[in-house]
């Protein structure tokens, strides 16, 4: 199935688009991790001639980009913005971020001496995003370079992310600045260079001016900003932009492209969808699954998932809808076509899941910063890119992307991405092919429903904790809960059985 062009939520009766921009990218590529993302961030900052932009979620100041140094470069990641600025007086860096989640970063260590050094200097400046509506976070992971050159996906510059595609065991680099040592990670991002780079530059000076900063003017210096050492896997391409911001965010009416987008990647699909979120608590994306499960002849959907979400709220909130809704689904599975795989270590350590990416039939390949939940969907503000091998022109980026999930699915079950391509292709099935792949120590395994606590069901049934836009965010029990339209089909599924056990029955 194609599909490009608006379509409609399945609720509401406004048209929905499926991206805000679509630009070419000259080179492209996907970094997987954070070891890689580090270097290359550093070495376009070194390339930088007239701005950095930096909008995250979130910084910390006092980690390491790289074992690499240039003479007088100093460790930390806030010494070396402030290296840049002193070495290039034509230079000025621009760093937003969440405001509340900076409320943690002021008693990170020598955080706060850092940012009062970065505020006291002319040309680094420095803005907390209170923009966003009530209860929502902005959540951008963008870095624009001289408006050449852009990364865009799942990886903030901050601590606890730095770790490499082998996700070694005890690997003694693996330590936070406090010391202490944490668990593998396992994330990617986008890098882009072209007018596709420009268009996220305009976007990050959108966001840079509603959270309170002076408008700014692109920047047209006309350099290679392109890191050396990054391989481009992808030349001349177009790349769509989608967005989600909830309404009444910068006094402008609801987005939903990047919902519009993942729900139109579900119903094109024709073999396989292969993706990699650090949740799954998405209603809509769950009943647009539930749609493909049910067809004799539709697509194999496997998910990527952290074995258990960080923190103290989301488990709760995120690791028990998302069983409720695999619960669900499974009863829909009639073809078994659904999976959900966590990865871990040679030692048996959980290798935490926090990219967030969509591959579809080996010809799209989508990445960014929002997550398969109800907030990222339409409450927090995300950015996502898109490359679509179907559209004309892109049609040499097909193999390449096939190549991407190849190389994915062989990081994770520790095997070779030509083991992995020569047994998708043995088997004519992601499934088959994995189950066939992965074993015991570095692998995947399989997602085990738990056993849900009575207060944590109706958490997650009634969406308290991951409101699907700011009018839930008081009234999550309003309008049915995480399962209202999974109950539709599950009724049906269930007159369906009966009705074939009655006429087996009759027969007999």
């Amino acid at each position: 199935m194609r599909y490009d062009g608006p379509m409609r939520d399945n609720e509401d009766s406004e048209p929905v688009n499926l991206h805000w921009r679509r630009e070419t990218a000259t080179r492209a590529g996907l970094i997987v991790d954070a070891s890689d993302y580090f270097e290359a961030g550093r070495k376009a900052m070194l390339k930088a001639r007239r701005r950095i932009m930096l909008i995250g979620w979130d910084f910390d100041a006092r980690i390491e980009l790289s074992e690499e140094r240039l003479p007088g470069e100093p460790d930390t990641l806030g010494d070396f913005v402030l290296w840049l600025v002193k070495r290039n007086p034509d230079l000025e860096v621009f760093l937003l971020r969440w405001n509340i989640g900076a409320l943690r970063a002021l008693f990170r260590g020598t955080t706060i001496f850092t940012l009062m050094r970065w505020m006291a200097h002319p040309r680094i400046h420095t803005r907390l995003d209170g923009a966003s509506t009530l209860g929502a976070s902005h959540h951008h992971k963008i870095v624009v370079i001289d408006d050449c050159l852009a990364f865009c996906g799942g990886i903030d510059m901050t601590s606890n992310r730095w770790d490499t595609p082998e996700h070694r065991d005890g690997d003694p680099r693996r330590i936070g600045p406090d010391g202490g040592p944490y668990a593998p990670w396992h994330d990617a991002t986008s890098i882009l260079e072209g007018p596709v780079a420009q268009a996220l530059g305009e976007l990050s000076r959108k966001r840079w001016q509603a959270a309170g900063g002076h408008a700014l003017e692109p920047v047209e210096c006309g350099t290679d900003c392109w890191p050396e050492g990054v391989e481009a896997q992808f030349r001349d391409v177009s790349v769509s932009i989608s967005r989600s911001r909830p309404e009444g965010d910068d006094g402008g009416p609801p987005v939903h492209e990047i919902e519009a987008t993942y729900l139109a990647l579900i119903a094109r699909a024709r073999k396989y969808i292969y993706a990699e979120s650090q949740y799954f608590a998405s209603r809509r994306i769950a009943e647009a699954i539930a749609h493909r499960l049910e067809e004799p002849d539709g697509p194999e959907i496997v998910l990527i998932n952290p074995f258990r979400s960080q923190g103290w709220l989301e488990p709760v909130a995120m690791d028990t809808a998302r069983a409720r809704l695999y619960a669900a689904l499974e009863h829909l599975d009639c073809h078994a076509r659904l999976r959900i795989y966590h990865p871990f270590t040679q030692a048996g350590e959980p290798i935490y899941v926090h990219a967030k990416m969509m591959i579809v039939d080996d010809e799209v390949l989508h990445v960014g910063s929002s997550n398969l939940n109800n907030r990222s969907m339409r409450l927090d503000t995300e950015c996502d890119v898109t490359l679509d091998a179907a559209l004309p022109g892109n049609e040499s980026a097909a193999p390449t992307i096939r190549a991407l999930r190849d190389g994915l699915l062989a990081e994770h079950l520790g095997a070779t991405a030509e083991a992995v391509a020569a047994a998708v292709d043995g088997k004519s099935s992601l499934i088959a092919a994995i189950e066939a792949l992965r074993g015991a120590g570095r692998s995947l395994r399989p997602y085990v429903i738990p056993d849900l606590h009575e207060v944590e069901t109706w958490l997650a049934d009634n969406q308290v904790l991951d409101p699907e836009g700011p009018g839930e965010i008081f009234e999550a029990t309003s309008k049915g809960g995480l399962l209202r339209g999974l109950r539709r089909r599950l009724h049906t599924h269930a007159d369906r059985l009966r009705h074939r056990l009655h006429k087996h029955r009759s027969r007999a």
